[in-house]
């Protein structure tokens, strides 16, 4: 069952045929233009309306998933480990940057032996001190400082087993 009228071929003729009576022949033509374009302005204004109502459900819905978007940045178990994360380590860079800075520090004001102070006459130079490559840190040079104890090497026999011989 629907709410609104329905018209059929009948009904419209008779519809024509009162216009006709009502107005006359002589006005008809300008009655229907006028009734044209309130057709075409009621509709315009439904349109409108309609567009409204879509603008709003689109702005709705935007605002739920802009509040989905900030619950998922806030309640992310990811950003929340990689938070975690870089503030237990913060304190061990901190100090690992200090000792660097302390290293770097000692290597610039330990004094240089009296000989290396100035390159002999002979035409030999002052030995070369080993600088770390521009992309390693002075961390690093202080691991590099330290002697390495030999190893045997595979081809040759450990000492253990040369003295049961």
């Amino acid at each position: 069952m629907s709410l609104l009228p329905q018209f059929g071929f009948f009904e419209l003729v008779l519809v024509a045929v009162v216009a006709l009576i009502v107005v006359g022949p002589k006005d008809l033509p300008r009655l229907m233009r006028s009734a044209g374009r309130m057709v075409a302005k009621a509709r315009s204004l439904a349109g409108e309306f309609t567009a409204a109502f879509d603008q709003m459900a689109r702005e709705a819905e935007m605002e739920d998933l802009r509040k989905e978007i900030d619950d998922l940045k806030k309640n992310n178990p990811v950003a929340d480990a990689k938070r975690a994360v870089e503030e237990s380590i913060a304190p061990l860079d901190k100090e690992i940057r200090d000792e660097a800075r302390e290293i770097d520090k000692a290597a610039r004001e330990t004094p240089k032996p009296d000989g290396a102070a100035e390159p002999e006459k002979t035409g030999e130079s002052a030995p070369v001190e080993d600088k770390p490559a521009p992309d390693q840190h002075a961390s690093d040079q202080a691991v590099t400082d330290q002697p390495v104890p030999e190893q045997p090497r595979q081809d040759q026999p450990a000492e253990s087993e040369t003295t049961k011989s």
